[in-house]
């Protein structure tokens, strides 16, 4: 097996993990048999850990997606990441945040994405396949 197809093969999967091993095969120029062994020794060895999907979350119902970042007493760090339905939803969960943790948190500082808005990319692992191992 050639020393690179392990690495080739996962930037397959991460653009289209969907695809057969007959279709990696043709594209990676190896044999059928060759995928799959090359696909099992990675799940073996826990290189590929799960197979999944990321669905529309727009279509879900979501609107925003926020990482808040909550400052703690003694100088601990919180992260919390979740999707809302809408803006009143992500305004009740800081106010809940903020009123029920008052005596943990110093700060809170948010980072919100409105989903399906403007140019942005879609969150997605496909864009890793084109990154160099």
């Amino acid at each position: 097996m050639r020393k690179e197809l392990p690495q080739q093969l996962l930037g397959e999967l991460l653009k289209n993990s969907k695809r057969s091993d007959r279709e990696l095969a043709k594209i990676l120029g190896v044999s059928q048999p060759t995928v799959t062994r090359a696909r099992n020794r990675l799940e073996q060895n826990g290189t590929i850990q799960d197979y999944t999907i990321i669905p529309n979350f727009k279509e879900m119902g979501f609107e925003i997606l926020a990482i808040n970042f909550a400052k703690m007493r003694p100088g601990l760090l919180s992260i919390d990441v979740a999707f809302y339905k809408n803006f009143t939803e992500y305004l009740d969960r800081v106010s809940l945040m903020r009123t029920e943790w008052k005596d943990f948190v110093e700060d809170i500082q948010s980072f919100v994405v409105p989903i399906g808005e403007g140019a942005f990319k879609r969150l997605s692992l496909t864009y890793l396949g084109d990154v160099p191992i």
